[in-house]
């Protein structure tokens, strides 16, 4: 027989919430790592996912017969549902079928391996060795080179290569993607290993139940696929949804749709130009109330994903780019997120905006509601109103998102966060340039979470020309944040500047905040209301004879009083990593710096241990960099 272990946790959900697959998953291994033999109970109840726990205390029992306890349920929050995704996470990845393609040798070689759960994808070129690519490195898996008659042996045993040269194995995930020569031959293939992975969809399985429009944002790899395949398989068991299946990736190759998707229905593209048709058929003929789709990258897709959401359709979608502001300045996809439109300001309004005359105005709403950068498996960066982040980053204001982390135990992590400016910790109100960059502190908190006064550190004895700086104890000196109102300056090149040079420039939004004023020389001829207020009150001024880069780095280098030793790679390195050391001392668990040459690392890593704490060096050359981590 059974009984109920009463110290355990019930657990109980609704189906929009989790379903019935995650609740078993999640309450079998919460309590197999306490080394139990234990077993999940479901009611007959269909309107609530109920579970408990119960051991097995006698031989050969059978739960379904036996069992006829009743458990009270209790409704999980978004975060009580974190505490259990790292149990609840199932990762298919039908390993077997894509090994069985490849010719006996590289086939016996990925068997024997031991990383085959971190395998990422397997190549063959034509007069090459093949070999895997593994998470952590590369593996030769023969020392024959490659033939035509291998490459013609793997063509043969995978579906039919279309005209975005891509194949797959009926039925799974796995993706093939062809070289052809000028003649049209295949002389190479990329076989990527697709997985299925369960129990990831809580992280913003909260935005996709608004009903709202959801757009994924993220480097390749980083996992949209992935989402976009819960996603599917999460609202079907409420919501009648159709994925629209460019090339065969969400939902596998093959007319049987894979089970990842769950009850979605799936239109497959028979050519990835004509994917925005399908989407706009998937509406007409099938009344879906989602409609989910990967890599919108056309003008007459984004078009088609406007048409669909004035429709009332939910739409989730993915598109190119890693931010919002990479989204903005790309001109085919721009309409995703409202569009840009130059236009002319009265003199009026621009005075009243502190702007210049033509500036960069939304056009329209967006199409997507709701917008999320993926940044790692467990980072995201959530914008709620797409339309009021748009309209802030172009008009230099302060973006408020939402950061989202899931930390070691599964626990979902949410924090207000703003936009800061990319060069400087501090972050006073400030306007921003056309397409301001959008930044997190690099602990989590919000700038509303720092003192003001360690956000407007003024800089010491300013006078007209240089500011001067304090020494630390090493005997280097350390740059103290500059206030600077900018007249007429192009604010977001100051800011690129100041980030190049790695000096704490903060731009203000008043007059009266400002420790120098900034403006050019078309702007201070005119001699206007700010340049008089501030020759008034003997605020610094400093005349740009234009915009332009050399200019801006002159200013700011007579600002900061740097020397020309200031002013080379390797002192702006050490100027960052001195920043770095200052936010992981006060609190930050990690920051990343600039990708450095060997020499500049090294340095890097014995100023980090001067300062007691831990470093490391990841990623390749030319883009290998130092992390500094609290402990």
């Amino acid at each position: 027989m059974f009984r109920v272990e009463d110290e355990m946790t019930c657990l109980a959900t609704s189906p929009g919430r989790l379903n019935r697959w995650a609740a078993s998953f999640a309450l079998t291994n919460l309590y197999e790592r306490k080394g139990e033999k234990i077993y999940n109970v479901h009611l007959e109840d269909e309107s609530v996912n109920y579970g408990c726990l119960a051991r097995d205390v006698g031989p050969d029992s059978d739960i379904s017969s036996r069992c006829n306890f009743v458990v009270d349920y209790c409704q999980l929050n978004l975060r009580e549902v974190g505490r259990y995704n790292r149990m609840t996470t199932k990762i298919t990845d039908d390993i077997d079928s894509l090994l069985a393609i490849f010719p006996v040798d590289m086939r016996e070689a990925l068997e024997t391996s031991a990383q085959n759960s971190h395998l990422i994808e397997v190549v063959m070129d034509l007069g090459r060795k093949p070999f895997a690519h593994f998470i952590n490195g590369e593996v030769i898996l023969s020392e024959r080179e490659v033939q035509q008659t291998d490459i013609d042996s793997v063509v043969s045993r995978i579906g039919e290569f279309m005209d975005d040269n891509r194949a797959g194995i009926e039925r799974t995930l796995h993706r093939i993607s062809c070289i052809r020569n000028r003649q049209g031959k295949i002389i190479g293939l990329t076989c990527r290993v697709g997985r299925a992975v369960y129990g990831t969809i809580d992280i913003i399985q909260d935005l996709l139940e608004t009903g709202q429009s959801v757009l994924l944002l993220g480097r390749p790899g980083v996992g949209k696929t992935t989402l976009l395949r819960e996603a599917a398989r999460i609202l079907a068991e409420t919501k009648r949804v159709v994925v629209v299946d460019t090339s065969n990736e969400i939902a596998g190759d093959g007319d049987i749709p894979h089970p990842a998707i769950g009850r979605a229905r799936r239109m497959q593209v028979p050519r990835p130009d004509l994917q925005h048709q399908v989407m706009i058929e998937a509406v007409e003929n099938h009344t879906p109330e989602v409609i989910i789709i990967d890599e919108i990258g056309r003008l007459e897709e984004a078009e088609a994903a406007r048409t669909i959401a004035e429709r009332g359709v939910q739409l989730i979608g993915t598109a190119h780019g890693n931010t919002l502001d990479n989204l903005l300045v790309n001109p085919t996809l721009a309409d995703l997120v409202g569009g840009i439109d130059s236009v002319t300001l009265s003199d009026e309004e621009a005075r009243r905006r502190n702007t210049q005359k033509t500036v960069l105005e939304r056009r329209s709403p967006p199409t997507f509601d709701s917008l999320v950068e993926i940044k790692g498996q467990d980072s995201l960066v959530v914008h709620h109103n797409v339309a009021h982040s748009v309209d802030n980053l172009l008009r230099g204001r302060r973006v408020s998102v939402e950061l989202r982390t899931r930390n070691e135990v599964g626990e979902i992590i949410l924090e207000q966060a703003d936009a800061s400016q990319p060069s400087t910790e501090q972050k006073p109100r400030s306007k921003g340039g056309r397409h301001a960059q959008l930044q997190l502190d690099s602990s989590g908190r919000s700038s509303d979470q720092v003192k003001r006064s360690e956000l407007l550190e003024p800089a010491e004895s300013l006078d007209g020309r240089t500011a001067s700086n304090k020494e630390n104890g090493t005997g280097e000196k350390v740059l103290q944040p500059v206030r600077a109102y900018a007249y007429g300056a192009n604010q977001g090149r100051l800011r690129q500047v100041a980030k190049s040079l790695q000096v704490p420039l903060v731009l203000v939004e008043y007059l009266e905040e400002a420790d120098v004023v900034i403006t050019v020389k078309s702007h201070y001829r005119k001699h206007p209301q700010p340049v008089a207020l501030a020759e008034q009150r003997n605020i610094p001024l400093y005349v740009l004879r234009s915009n332009s880069v050399a200019q801006m780095e002159s200013c700011l280098v007579d600002i900061f009083s740097l020397s020309p030793k200031e002013i080379d790679p390797f002192a702006i390195a050490m100027r960052e990593t001195q920043d770095a050391i200052k936010k992981v001392l006060q609190g930050a668990k990690s920051v990343a710096l600039s990708p450095q040459i060997s020499s500049i690392r090294r340095r890097q890593h014995e100023l980090v241990r001067q300062s007691n704490l831990i470093s490391h060096s990841y990623g390749r050359e030319p883009n290998r960099r130092v992390r500094i981590y609290s402990e």
